[in-house]
Parts: C-alpha cells; structure tokens; sequence
C-alpha cells in the first residue's frame, strides 16, 4: 500500500515516470531492509512486546507528521533547480525512507515473540512471511482499487498512521501513567496536524490515474476568462471561456493551423478527426466553433479528466463522440481508412506511453487514416539534440512518406514542446502562419534537427518489443530541467 500511496503522493511535485517508480520502490525496499536488520538485532538483544507498540507508535506519528511535510518539500524541490531525477529520489527519501524502515523493524521483533510461543521455526516464520505478504497485496489491492479513489491519498496516509497508532496500544498495556501523558499529547497534536494537511490536499479530485486541478489561466487569454487543466505537477491545456476557438497554447494552436495547411478548404467542409488523449479537450472543444461540421472521436483513458473538463472547463461532451478507453485499443476497434486526421495528444510530460510511439502503432496510424491523411502529435524533449523526437522520427518513416518536425524558432530553453506530422500525402510548406488567434508562425526545422547530433540511424526504431524512451530523454531526466 505504501508504494501506490507514495507513487500518488509524488505526482503533483515531480510527475509520474518509470524513474519515479524506481525511486519509490528502491527508496521503500532500502528502508524495510534496514529495518529488517535493525529489528533482527534489536529481537536479538531483549525486544519485546512493548518495542513493537514503541516502533509501530512511532511509525504511525510519523505518517501523520508526513503529511506536513508533504507540501513544503515539494515546493522546495520543484524551486531548487535539481534534475526530475534527483527531486524523485529526494522526494521519495525524505518521506518514505524512515515510515518502511519502522515497518521494517516490526517483523523480525514479531518473529522472535511467535518463537516463544511455538518452538517450530519453520512454521512460524514461513506463517509470518506469508501473512506478512498476504497483507501487501491485500493493501495493494485495496490502495489501487478502492482507497485512493474513495478517499485521496492524503486521507489514506492519515487512515494508516492512525491504524498504527491504535496496534501500538495493545503492546504498550503496562506502561506508567508518566508515560502515557506525553505519548497521548504526541498523537493527538500529529494527529491534528495531519488531519488538517489532509483535508488541504492539493487536488481537486483524484482519479485512477491522475492528481487533477483546475487554475486560473485568464492573465495569459488577451481577454476574458481563461481556466488550466493541471494533471498531476503539469499545466495540459487551457481553455476559453468566451472563445472555444482561441488555443492559447503553442502547440495545440500548431496542430489546428498544421491541420488547416494540408486540407485548405476541406477544413472548413468537416474533417473526421481522433484525438488520442482528451485532458483539457482544448483542441476537440475549438473545433467544435472552427469547423462545426467536423467528426470528432477522443479516446481519453481517464473519465474523470471528462467529468472535470466538463464541469469547470466549459466542455460540451455531447457534441463529440468520448471512448473512455486506451487511446491505441480505441483506434484498434475504428473501422480503417475512416479518419482525415489523427492527434497524438497522450503524452504527460515525460511520462510517454511507450505503446503509443513504436512502429506497430505507427502502422496502425496509417491504416485508420485516409490516403491523404495526417498525423499529428506533440513530444517533449531537448534542444537542440532530441534523441526522442529523432527516433520518433525514424520510427514513423516506416509507415509514411512525409515525417516533418514543427517549431517556432530557436528556443530560449532546452525543453521544447516539439511538433510532428507524418502523412502519405503532400508535403507542407516550409512555413505555415496562423490564420486564427495570436499571431504565430511555425517552420519546418526537419532537416536542421536530425542533421545536429546524434545521427538518426545510430537511434533505434521504436517497436512494442523495445521502447527505451526514457533513456532517450535521459537528458531531461538527469539534467537540470526540472
């Protein structure tokens, strides 16, 4: 339960990405391995009954004094200029470290009292690693499944270092009245705290997948009222209250003038677009006033994510088709050849779907497309060597002709938000200016990019066997991008 609950805890400061996870994982093993060692000792050298209360009271204080914590050290390590990598590690250290070692503790110390009570050794620690794993995976089950969705994470972090507290007491029986007065006052001023930092909980509402907010985005919209989509520790889009129309966003507005450059007037007759991702629906909800005659199909995997943008970010739902489902199954059940445009919008800062960027799904791209269609999706990655997007690029010219990388100038930044289009039709022209909101203009940078550092054909092409994207945004991982 601890690493589903630390994994929800972690995403509104440092994301969610393979290098997360291990963090977490390796954080938590380390310190229920220490404790092990330490409690193995500890049993070796007079443990008994009320070492357990002691450990497992302590435990349960600091899981409620963590969540103070919680909001202090994320802010602090999302301003201090570290690599992602290293605020996951920290993150997960200051927070989790300490809580598994205690937890750690409590099994060898358990061990040695059934020991006492039953001679047989192998049957009693076989029945305490058994129970011991029965327990993880009831909690992981009932985290995933259940808890964090019903309760939030914060909640459920508040629910387990109470339970703690309340199994320590049974061990503590005995205890001198001197004793009890501070160990209650202890409790219930964490507990107080903790409460109170669990009912401030940082999301709006918490889903299967996601941590979401909505923030107010008005001081970037030149007029009127603007609200922002955050999914986890990401802004994913920004939407208009007035205007439908008006993308405020670089690349949302990129893929809607790329998409009007390569059809000219079928644009405006009604394209039948799929939008692999929905978050904020900005794109699908602005072409409901561009083209009101256009086909839209959003597969988006969250249906949480669609209840909120409906609910504060001014989407209409019905006048589009949503799949609740996994963006490449979605298009998997479309019959082929039915959509002009498809739009790859499921990438969540670098946490990529590796499914969702390889050859096979490339391939199935093409299929669902017309003749003439186009793909279009957005990537984070560096400049001016974005090992990713190259690959990403490789992987596409197996299935189409024209493979075309989109930006609007030399970035001030090395983390760029770049934009590609794959088609077997037409090439686009070499510059494309927007015909609609703020004044932008995109450049086909292709050649300029794939020709600058690592060569191409030293990147793999991305396949369902073998996807490292990670690896290939490692520079944003380990670098100071954070």
């Amino acid at each position: 339960m601890l690493e589903i609950v630390a994994g929800r805890l972690a995403a509104p400061y440092v994301g969610v990405s393979l290098y997360t996870w291990t963090s977490i994982i390796g954080v938590i093993l380390a310190g229920l391995s220490l404790g092990n060692w330490l409690g193995g000792h500890w049993a070796d050298r007079g443990g008994n009954g009320r070492s357990v209360g002691l450990v497992l009271l302590l435990a349960g204080v600091y899981g409620l004094l963590s969540l103070l914590l919680l909001d202090p050290l994320g802010a602090a390590l999302q301003q201090g200029g570290i690599s992602l990598l290293s605020a996951s590690f920290g993150f997960a250290a200051a927070l989790f470290f300490i809580p598994a070692a205690l937890i750690g503790v409590v099994t060898p110390l358990l061990t040695t009292l059934a020991l006492r009570l039953d001679s047989r050794a192998g049957h009693v620690v076989g029945r305490m690693h058994a129970l011991a794993a029965v327990g993880s995976i009831l909690g992981t089950f009932a985290a995933g499944w259940v808890l964090v969705q019903w309760l939030g994470s914060r909640t459920v972090v508040l629910v387990c270092a109470l339970l703690l507290i309340a199994l320590a007491l049974p061990f503590l029986r005995g205890l001198r009245r001197a004793f009890w007065l501070p160990i209650g006052l202890l409790v219930l001023l964490s507990g107080g705290l903790g409460l109170r930092a669990a009912l401030a909980g940082s999301c709006d509402r918490e889903s299967s997948y996601f941590c979401l907010r909505v923030v107010d985005q008005s001081t970037l919209a030149p007029f009127g009222e603007a609200r922002g989509l955050v999914l986890d520790h990401l802004l994913h889009g920004i939407n208009h209250r007035q205007d439908p129309a008006l993308l405020i966003a670089p690349y949302v507005h990129a893929i809607d003038e790329l998409a009007y450059a390569h059809f000219g007037p079928d644009y405006d007759d009604g394209l039948r677009w799929f939008f692999a991702g929905g978050g904020a629906y900005s794109q699908p909800r602005a072409l409901t006033a561009l083209s009101p005659r256009a086909e839209i199909v959003v597969a988006e995997l969250d249906p949480q994510v669609t209840l909120l943008a409906t609910e504060s970010l001014f989407l209409r739902p019905e006048s589009m088709e949503i799949i609740h489902r996994d963006a490449r199954l979605a298009l998997h059940a479309q019959p082929a050849g039915r959509f002009d445009v498809i739009v790859g919008d499921v990438f969540h800062d670098v946490a990529i779907p590796p499914h969702l960027v390889t050859r096979e799904f490339a391939a199935l791209v093409r299929e669902r497309l017309t003749p003439d269609g186009l793909y279009l999706m957005n990537v984070v990655d560096s400049f001016p060597d974005p090992r990713l997007i190259k690959a990403i690029t490789r992987t596409l010219q197996t299935a189409f002709a024209q493979v075309d990388l989109w930006m609007q100038g030399v970035p001030e930044h090395p983390r760029v938000t770049f934009v590609i289009s794959a088609t077997n039709g037409e090439q686009l022209p070499k510059t494309v200016q927007s015909r609609t909101g703020p004044a932008r203009r995109w450049t086909r940078m292709t050649e300029d990019i794939l020709a600058f550092g690592t060569p191409p054909a030293a990147l793999p092409v991305l396949t369902d066997d073998y996807a490292p994207v990670e690896r290939l945004i490692a520079d944003l991982l380990i670098g100071n991008s954070h």
